[in-house]
Formats: structure tokens, sequence, C-alpha cells
């Protein structure tokens, strides 16, 4: 798919789901945050939240003190359905509208979180291209944690196909220019009471970029 149409489908779906009825809604994203807390990144770290959206780790960031947050997505009404949920608060929050197979930062990160979007990138072309962000973004020694579905998560989300991952495959992706650190299997509760069985894997930029 285009980015094109990628960003029309995303739009189009944004428009017409609350934010609380979606798939992926967690009221509390709490792998992420007991990753944060096990890592001990510090409130100075910049963070990039990709594919974030209209998700509620940025309110939870902002909570805990974090100063630099950026939130990336390819739909702009995600994004703007969340400036509106914060108020004032989305003030301080750079909000960043790119796919992120095209991504070109302006400045590099401590920490890339991805939970369900990586997934949605079935080509190899698109994975490659996702992979050169990463490492454009990311500065060296800095954190990479990424959530897809698992080999026994939905094989379809959202009217799209999507791409499963063990944690030999999700590891193979990065493997060239990152140290995994750990991988765990996590089942999502979503909304309608469905279970989505996950596998994060969390790596840091390996030594041999510098």
């Amino acid at each position: 798919m285009e980015t094109k149409e990628r960003k029309r489908h995303w739009d189009t779906l944004y428009g017409i789901r609350e934010t609380d009825k979606v798939s992926w809604y967690q009221p509390v994203p709490s792998v992420t945050l007991e990753f944060i807390k096990k890592t001990a990144l510090p409130k100075s770290a910049k963070i990039i939240d990709i594919g974030g959206g209209d998700s509620l780790l940025v309110d939870h960031l902002l909570d805990l003190g974090y100063r630099d947050i950026s939130v990336l997505d390819i739909s702009a009404t995600a994004l703007n359905k969340a400036k509106d949920r914060l108020g004032y608060r989305a003030n301080n929050v750079t909000w960043i509208h790119a796919d992120a197979t095209s991504f070109e930062p302006k400045e590099r990160y401590d920490f890339w979180h991805d939970r369900a979007t990586f997934h949605f990138l079935t080509g190899e072309s698109d994975i490659a291209a996702y992979r050169e962000s990463v490492l454009k973004a990311l500065k060296d020694q800095g954190l990479l944690l990424i959530g897809t579905f698992s080999k026994d998560g939905p094989d379809k989300c959202s009217g799209l196909k999507v791409k499963q991952y063990s944690e030999t495959s999700l590891s193979k992706c990065f493997e060239k220019d990152f140290i995994k650190k750990d991988c765990f299997y996590h089942d999502h509760k979503t909304p309608s009471g469905e279970v989505q069985n996950f596998v994060f894997c969390s790596f840091i930029r390996s030594e041999k970029n510098d």
C-alpha cells in the first residue's frame, strides 16, 4: 500500500471510531511503562512514539514528567484527536505527521517506541525503509522497543493484512544493527473483549554503528 493510500485509510478510520473503541486501545499502556521503569529512562530522554496517534501513552509520559516527547503518525486526524484531548498540554509535545517508512528526522532520539505499527508493513521494501528510518533517528546506544502481533495473534487488523512475528523473526529484522535485550509475549484484551497476542522485543543500537 502506498503512503497516500495508507494516510487515507487511517484518516477515515480515526474519523469514524472513538478513541476507546479501537482494538488497540489501552487506558494504561502497562508494557511500555514497565519497560521505561525497568530501564530507568531519564526524564530528559528524547522519546518518539511511532504510530502514537490517538494513543494515551503520551498522556502517561507527560504525567511522569518526561519533557521531550514526539508523537509520529501517518494520520493527521489521529494527531488532532490527541491534541484536542490533551488541551494546553499538547504544546509540550512535538507532533509529526509522517509515514514511518519515509520519515526524515530533524533530531536523534534516545528511545524509539512502536506498539502495533510495524506489523502493518508487509512488503520487504517497506520493512527495509522502516529500518532505515530507525537508524537515522536513533542515537548510538539508543533503545528500541517494538510490539507486533505474534504468530498466535490476528492476521488482519482494521481491514488490513498484517505480518505476524515470532521472537526469532522479529529479532532477525533488527539483528544487523541492534543488540537484542529481551523478548516476551503479551495478551492484549480489546474493548470488545477479544484477546490478541503480541510479541515485544527490545534492542539497543549496536556500538558497531558508532
